[in-house]
């Protein structure tokens, strides 16, 4: 991992915070699916700081600069960043937020004026927003001020990559299994229940499942920069024109098209001139309706709409009805995970082979890249679903490591061999972790892979009843780790898209206090992926994608249905990491059959095929 020297940056932003008289300027970590960019705000961030994890704030006062970051990159941040940042390892104990951080450097105090803390309106929520202008106004800094001009844009100046312009494709009705118009209407049905002038959508995963159109704007996630506007009676689709080929206007009959730099002028026009959905009644009479957007919607968003006197914020009811996923999608789910199982088989008897036996050289790049190939092969393959994590022995204690072409490691056979990709197909989105060793592994590697696994299965078995939320079963796939005094820093869960971003809101399952919002409903797609990271060592994690069912018990407390989970993911455990005197019976009887099922569904992929046949029995032989 490299280090840049963010000097030279750092004092160009700072000249520039000096000219729009801004104290501290904030370069939030943003979520990559919302429309409201340039270029993603994590490139900014990147860019500013040196630090390409996927999660983290930049904030820059003009003799600091701190990074802020979760669990999950700790390691590779104290690596990327240069001497002139601080590490705010987010959740240890003693240390601040960003948000807390930006506050105390705000704040008035020992002859010191309190100062403005700069952001740009369209990179931070809402909610955010004013929670922070709260805050800093309460510890006597000045306030929270929106710079309209990006300022870490301005010092990328000419480097900083241009808007994409790739045109969107239809997501055919075998692949969506419902017409955009059917979603539209249930959307207005939200609409009337909360008696709303229309919803403004600004997610591009909601965008692009609610128009049934996939684009490939941003790496990996077949999304589109748009915005969107639905009333009662209109559809607006803000989007560059030449994106839609004849195919895609025919497609989106019925809906207005108007240009993506409109959004913010358009929608203040809106909010004054509220359309009269009751003939009957003067509209001068009328109390008037207000427009939703999204607690993800930016603080640029809520302003141009009119502030919170014109603007109800909700949890999206796009988001939620996107999250549960129909029977076409479901099914879709389970066939493309398949596949991606097949390719996965083929790829690490392949790696196997070619370490061992042939005992080649190859790093953890030209491993990555051999996966993809593999896949590519398959149906309805699209591209990955992100950035594969070939990691070996140390590497794989890097949560979200990445390698890099003439910056990664030589694959050694003797350690723990950690792989986390994915891949979009048109029938579904796929995420498999899977920890190998094609040595001889240590106890402690065996114990601590067992460990991770029996957390997996138990949460796999898990049966609850419905109103039951992420947040509260987390603790089954940490259990067996707690026992010996281990842990992981990240969560055990996340929503998956289909045919979309493989992180999906809202439900998930980990202790961030939002997995303890929305309860899991049937039709939830999401990931099952305990793991343990010995800094320096190696890392271990199993990762499951697993479609939440009702299941039958024999008693219903509570008039409740009770429910459970299906795995579609079809890779054998590694044999060799297995402690099997650790696992109870019943463990043993889920491996067995699961080892049963992946050999059924995948077998067929590889008649013929001596080397990946033989290496697919000998993992799921019975234990």
């Amino acid at each position: 991992m490299e280090t840049i020297d963010s000097t030279a940056r750092l004092q160009r932003l700072r000249q520039l915070m000096k000219q729009h008289k801004v104290d501290i300027y904030i370069v939030p970590s943003e979520d990559a699916h919302s429309s409201e960019y340039i270029a993603p705000t994590d490139a900014r961030r990147e860019f500013i700081s040196g630090f390409s994890g996927s999660a983290g704030t930049a904030v820059i006062t003009q003799d600091k600069a701190a990074l802020a970051t979760d669990g999950r990159y700790f390691n590779q941040a104290s690596k990327q960043l240069d001497g002139n940042w601080e590490l705010l390892k987010q959740g240890l104990q003693d240390v601040p937020t960003w948000a807390e951080w930006t506050v105390e450097q705000a704040a008035a105090g020992d002859g010191k004026e309190g100062k403005v803390v700069g952001v740009d309106p369209t990179t931070v929520t809402a909610p955010e927003g004013r929670k922070l202008n709260d805050k800093i106004k309460k510890k006597g800094g000045k306030q929270l001020v929106g710079v309209a001009e990006n300022l870490v844009d301005r010092v990328w100046d000419q480097e900083k990559p241009a808007r994409p312009n790739e045109p969107v494709k239809v997501l055919g009705m075998e692949s969506a299994g419902k017409k955009f118009q059917e979603k539209i209407e249930d959307l207005r049905k939200e609409l009337e229940k909360k008696k709303a002038a229309g919803f403004v959508v600004s997610m591009l995963d909601e965008i692009a499942w609610l128009f049934n159109l996939r684009g490939n704007d941003i790496p990996y996630n077949p999304v589109f920069f748009s915005y969107a506007v639905i009333t009662p009676t209109t559809a607006t689709l803000y989007i560059d024109e030449s994106k839609l080929e004849p195919n895609a206007k025919a497609h989106l009959m019925g809906v207005n098209i108007r240009p993506y730099d409109a959004i913010f002028t358009d929608i203040a026009t809106l909010s004054k001139e509220e359309p009269s959905t009751d003939k009957s009644t003067a509209s001068d009479a009328r109390p008037k309706r207000k427009y939703l957007i999204s607690t993800k919607a930016s603080m640029a968003l809520s302003q141009a709409l009119g502030g919170e006197a014109k603007v109800d914020e909700i949890r999206s009811p796009i988001g939620d009805a996107k999250a549960i996923k129909n029977a076409t999608e479901l099914e879709g789910m389970r066939q493309c995970h398949i596949r991606d199982g097949a390719a996965l088989i083929e790829y690490f008897a392949w790696l196997e082979d070619e370490l061992v036996n042939k005992e080649t050289k190859l790093d953890e790049v030209q491993a990555a890249d051999k996966l993809e190939a593999i896949r590519s092969k398959h149906d309805k393959f699209v591209g990955l679903s992100f950035d594969t994590i070939s990691s070996t022995g140390p590497n794989a204690a890097v949560i979200h490591y990445k390698p890099e072409p003439g910056n990664c490691s030589t694959i050694d056979p003797s350690k723990v061999y950690l792989c986390d990709s994915g891949a979009q197909y048109l029938d579904g989105t796929t995420d498999t972790t899977r920890t190998l060793h094609f040595g001889e592994p240590t106890a402690h590697e065996k114990e601590a892979y067992t460990l991770v696994l029996k957390g997996h299965i138990a949460l796999e078995q898990a049966v609850f009843p419905r109103g039951t939320t992420g947040f509260a079963l987390d603790v089954l796939a940490r259990q067996h780790l707690w026992k010996y005094g281990l842990d992981y820093r990240h969560g055990t869960g996340h929503g998956v898209g289909s045919y979309l971003n493989v992180h999906e809101g809202p439900i998930g399952i980990g202790t961030r206090v939002q997995y303890s919002e929305v309860p899991l409903s049937v039709g939830n797609v999401i990931s099952n992926e305990p793991g343990y990271y010995a800094d320096g060592d190696f890392g271990i994690r199993i990762e499951n994608i697993i479609m939440v069912r009702e299941v039958e018990s024999k008693f219903k407390f509570g008039d409740k249905a009770y429910l459970g989970f299906e795995h579609v993911t079809m890779v054998p455990m590694c044999r060799k990491l297995v402690d099997v005197g650790l696992l109870e019976n019943g463990e043993r009887e889920w491996l067995n059959a699961y080892h049963k099922e992946v050999a059924e569904k995948t077998g067929r992929f590889f008649e013929g095929d001596e080397k990946v046949g033989g290496w697919l029995e000998r993992e799921c032989a019975a234990y």
